[in-house]
């Protein structure tokens, strides 16, 4: 478990599935720069819940939870790319839950963890070129660029480029 200020990142429980859907799975905006596409209906939410459960019992990822509801407001996770060097595995928040500075908090909680964890000496930090808030975010906590790379997004056969930043631990 990560606590912040407002948030607290925990591993996902199968009643978890109805707020994710309606928070997060279900919303266009959530989905934007992610490589998942919505979920459209009650019953894929609760297979999507089961499916989530099983992967999070193998990999450092967690549901995001707003500590003043205890409502399930969307996802983030980490993963290590080799020995002290650790990345976040996707950050994501439902729109209602987005330009609250609980993104700044999962970063913060994201680097935090690895740091006390497992000695990380270094993060990475992806998003796309077009994220202009991701961007900011990355920014303003002195990431600095690595590489940009074209991607194709295969839902839509969308074009981007997908930046990579670095911050020393």
């Amino acid at each position: 478990m990560i606590e912040t200020k407002n948030l607290i990142l925990d591993k996902a429980k199968f009643s978890d599935w109805k707020e994710m859907y309606y928070n997060v799975w279900s919303q266009p905006e959530s989905a934007k720069y992610m490589v998942w596409d919505i979920t459209t209906n009650e019953e894929d939410a609760k297979i999507r819940i089961k499916k989530t459960i099983a992967f999070q019992k193998e990999h450092d990822t967690y549901l995001v939870y707003e500590k003043s509801s205890g409502k399930a407001i969307g996802f983030a996770g980490v993963e290590e790319l080799e020995p002290y060097i650790y990345q976040e595995a996707g950050i994501c928040l439902g729109p209602n839950y987005m330009r609250k500075g609980f993104g700044r908090q999962i970063l913060q909680g994201l680097i935090q963890y690895c740091k006390e964890q497992f000695g990380a000496k270094e993060f990475i930090y992806s998003t796309r070129d077009e994220n202009i808030a991701s961007n900011q975010l990355a920014k303003s906590f002195g990431f600095t660029m690595i590489s940009s790379t074209a991607k194709t997004d295969s839902k839509d056969g969308h074009r981007y480029n997908l930046l990579q930043y670095r911050l020393k631990l």
